[in-house]
């Protein structure tokens, strides 16, 4: 009886996980903050891949329209990169008109658990306290999960840009992953 009753709760786990990975996916929280966060993504070279440029154009639209007065860039570098996804960014941003010190930087996370606790180190020093999240939908309920076990109040606003379409097999397959790395990740949030 016990053994059944486990093996009926791991699928609904799956399910209510997925479904809220989906719902944050799709719900635009934005709203004045301290910072909006661009959470980092593939760089070539110096030159953003699509899916980070989606995210970058969101973020200097939200910027523009006054969220917040600090974008923070996040991401480090793979082996054998010059340039680091926060420095690509940083440069992005700047080449739109954005001012260098407006722009705060963690360049050295090499995944959302690492950049997200660089990003608590720089909002400290920054006296930031709530922050806007920007990704691409499937990685927003993680991302803010992890941006509340690092002590900040975060919301969160999906790319829309991002060369990743809602409902697509590729998200699709994200979402999947995710759903896995928030259960491992941020088990929590289910209790």
């Amino acid at each position: 009886m016990i053994l059944f009753g486990v093996l009926a709760i791991i699928p609904m786990i799956l399910l209510v996980t997925m479904a809220a990975v989906y719902w944050h996916a799709r719900h635009d929280e934005a709203r004045p903050v301290d910072a909006i966060v661009v959470m980092g993504a593939a760089q070539y070279n110096g030159r953003p891949s699509e899916v980070l440029a989606a995210r970058l154009d969101h973020a200097l639209e939200l910027y523009q329209e006054g969220y917040a007065p600090y974008v923070i860039v996040t991401g480090g570098k793979q082996p054998g990169d010059v340039y680091t996804e926060a420095g690509t960014s940083e440069q992005y941003l700047i080449d739109r008109g954005v001012p260098a010190m407006a722009i705060l930087m963690e360049e050295t996370g090499n995944d959302t658990w690492a950049s997200m606790q660089n990003v608590a180190t720089v909002a400290k020093g920054h006296n930031i306290h709530r922050v806007l999240i920007v990704s691409d939908g499937f990685h927003l309920f993680r991302s803010e999960r992890m941006a509340a076990a690092v002590g900040l109040k975060a919301y969160t606003s999906p790319a829309t840009g991002s060369p990743i379409r809602p409902w697509s097999a590729d998200e699709f397959s994200y979402v999947i992953r995710e759903t896995g790395a928030v259960i491992v990740q941020t088990p929590d949030w289910l209790f």
